[in-house]
């Protein structure tokens, strides 16, 4: 059995492997569009391999951040995480611009964030 880390690092561990699982998972996901000669089967097999290391990381922030945090928690925390990295890819790799309702369901997404974090009364 591996070891978890430190009870500090439970808590900063997870979301610093959602990231680095996200933009992964992003790059497997649309990377590929911007090779529209590639046949279908190349373009899949080619996001399964980066998807596999995708799951290397988001499999360990989860069994990590489950204890510290609640699996809703890290489920929006990761939503979050997403539509950043998301937002950057677009801009940097694809050559879209954000626009007004990309912004604005982000911001309703940050709300989440803050409802998912409040304290429940038991």
């Amino acid at each position: 059995m591996i070891p978890l880390p430190a009870a500090w690092m439970s808590w900063v561990l997870p979301p610093v492997l959602l990231l680095c699982s996200n933009v992964l998972m992003i790059y497997a996901w649309y990377w590929h569009l911007k090779k529209p000669d590639w046949p279908l089967w190349l373009a899949i097999f080619a996001s399964w391999g980066i998807a596999f290391f995708e799951y290397c990381l988001a499999v360990p922030a989860n069994r990590i951040g489950f204890g510290p945090y609640t699996a809703q928690q890290l489920k929006v925390m990761q939503e979050v995480i997403t539509m950043t990295v998301f937002a950057g890819f677009a801009v940097w790799a694809l050559g879209e611009k954000l626009t007004w309702n990309y912004v604005a369901a982000s911001v309703c997404l940050v709300a989440a964030v803050v409802l998912i974090f409040l304290p429940v009364q038991k």
